[in-house]
């Protein structure tokens, strides 16, 4: 399974990915989730991946073909396309293509085997940092201030914390803090979602990548905070009142 995790900030993007894909308990590999197109001064784009490996690797594949310049290629690519809208589109519109082709029907259906969700994010020179939800019909939606979060794979273990923490006016310091949290609770349930993480910041109106990290299993600060985390909530289950018997 897949655990991945795109927010939308007042100052800008952040993105988190878990790296397991696992074919059954004896077949556990590493796969990066997370991808980046870059043009510095005019644009950068994050895409994240849930889904059947098959599938994403070829959708990437495609997207980095399509990237070459127009000679090699001669159509518009995600590095081109003049807004966030329209990357979103041609990222959809290739999710569909790839999908259809896999299975060999018209089009595909959504509980397909060969289907794929994606989380994508950027900012293009001209327009806001966006952030948006693909699903493996190519279609999509996008993040807004009633709905600042998208996640994709294992969602539920990992989403209270962030329903209940969340804050648009966050650091980027603090929200790192924060998916760590969400990401802890989603591997201690779940054995499909692992280590290590892969984060990208992208700051509001930079036009470039911010910090690209990989966070492994032996960070000291990912494993203070778990463990801090877990006390803080046994004390805070201790200082609540118990229920009556009487």
């Amino acid at each position: 399974m897949t655990y991945c995790v795109g927010m939308k900030l007042n100052r800008g993007l952040v993105f988190m990915s878990d790296t397991r894909t696992n074919a059954g308990v004896d077949n556990i590999s590493v796969f990066k989730k997370m991808f980046q197109w870059e043009v510095p001064g005019e644009r950068s784009i994050t895409l994240m991946t849930a889904g059947n490996l098959a599938t994403t690797q070829a959708v990437v594949s495609l997207l980095n073909e399509r990237a070459l310049p127009a000679e090699e290629r001669g159509t518009l690519s995600i590095v081109e396309a003049p807004s966030m809208f329209q990357v979103a589109k041609l990222v959809g519109e290739t999710l569909r293509e790839v999908i259809s082709q896999q299975s060999g029907l018209e089009g595909p259906q959504a509980d397909s085997p060969f289907g794929a969700t994606l989380i994508l994010g950027g900012q293009v020179k001209g327009g806001e940092p966006r952030l948006f939800l693909i699903y493996p019909e190519g279609n999509f939606v996008e993040a807004c201030d009633d709905t600042p979060f998208f996640q994709i794979g294992e969602t539920k273990y990992g989403k209270p914390i962030l329903v209940r923490a969340y804050d648009p006016e966050m650091r980027f310091e603090e929200a790192v803090k924060l998916l760590l949290l969400s990401f802890d609770s989603t591997i201690k349930a779940n054995l499909s979602v692992g280590m290590p993480f892969d984060l990208h910041l992208y700051a509001t109106e930079s036009f470039r990548h911010g910090p690209v990290r990989r966070i492994e299993a032996d960070d000291a600060f990912f494993a203070e905070i778990s463990s801090g985390w877990g006390e803080k909530l046994r004390e805070a289950f201790d200082t609540l009142p118990d229920y009556s018997l009487d």
